[in-house]
């Protein structure tokens, strides 16, 4: 292993191999701390795994102090089945272009399977996305979520005019539309997205939740849906 991984790591990786043994084990004269160390640093292709298995065990603790919050969504703000029984989250940015390199994944998620539901958390970090968010969840409130969310990407870049151009052009009521964007439901529903990203770890966008996994960036179509069917088996296990 390469003398740059840092402590921080190889502390929690040590934990996750003899966290069942119980704390005693580290204490007897430090020979395991030690041996473990030496263990590792002889076989470091270890050390992905072992940082995996470290990592799952992290989302599926985050998830479970969440509760269903994560997969409760805003109203209308769903792609795919509204009722389905395989629930992907997605946090997504209109102006990330891993969002966008995502779209294609997800629409064929849904597309491949009925029971695709794709709970979608706005998640704006970048200059001009907050607007369109907001008209995003504006756009849900009519029942036209999934139209602005396709046209809004493909109109871009996300910003106030933009935003206003593609509302106009799904049929929105604007009055209606430019009230709900600045409610007090929009507003909550933003700050809820960003502490729950914060909650899971979650530091950019696009980034994912299924069953009881986390997943970070633009992993692609063969990623998620084999996490959607990992969580199904899991579900019905």
């Amino acid at each position: 292993m390469p003398a740059s991984i840092r402590n921080p790591l190889l502390t929690a990786l040590l934990a996750l191999v003899f966290g069942f043994l119980g704390a005693a084990i580290w204490s007897y004269a430090g020979l395991a701390d030690n041996r473990t160390r030496a263990f590792l640093l002889d076989n470091p292709d270890m050390l992905p795994a072992m940082a995996e298995a470290y990592q799952a065990q992290q989302s599926r603790e985050r998830l479970a102090q969440l509760g269903d919050e994560v997969y409760d969504p805003f109203p209308g703000a769903v792609l795919g089945n509204p009722d389905g029984s395989k629930v992907l989250v997605e946090f997504s940015d209109y102006n990330c272009g891993y969002c966008e390199a995502s779209l294609k994944d997800v629409a064929r998620l849904i597309e491949e399977d009925p029971q695709v539901k794709v709970v979608l958390r706005e998640l704006p970090q970048f200059e001009g996305s907050e607007a369109a968010a907001r008209m995003a969840l504006a756009a849900a409130l009519q029942g036209k979520y999934a139209e602005f969310h396709d046209a809004m990407f493909a109109r871009g870049p996300a910003g106030p005019d933009t935003a206003e151009a593609v509302a106009r052009d799904i049929g929105l009521d604007m009055e209606r539309a430019r009230a709900d964007m600045e409610s007090d439901a929009v507003s909550v529903e933003i700050a809820r997205n960003f502490s729950l990203a914060r909650a899971l770890g979650f530091n950019g966008t696009p980034a994912w939740v299924t069953g009881d996994a986390t997943i970070s960036g633009a992993v692609g179509y063969e990623r998620l849906s084999e996490a959607l069917d990992e969580a199904g088996a899991n579900a019905e296990g």
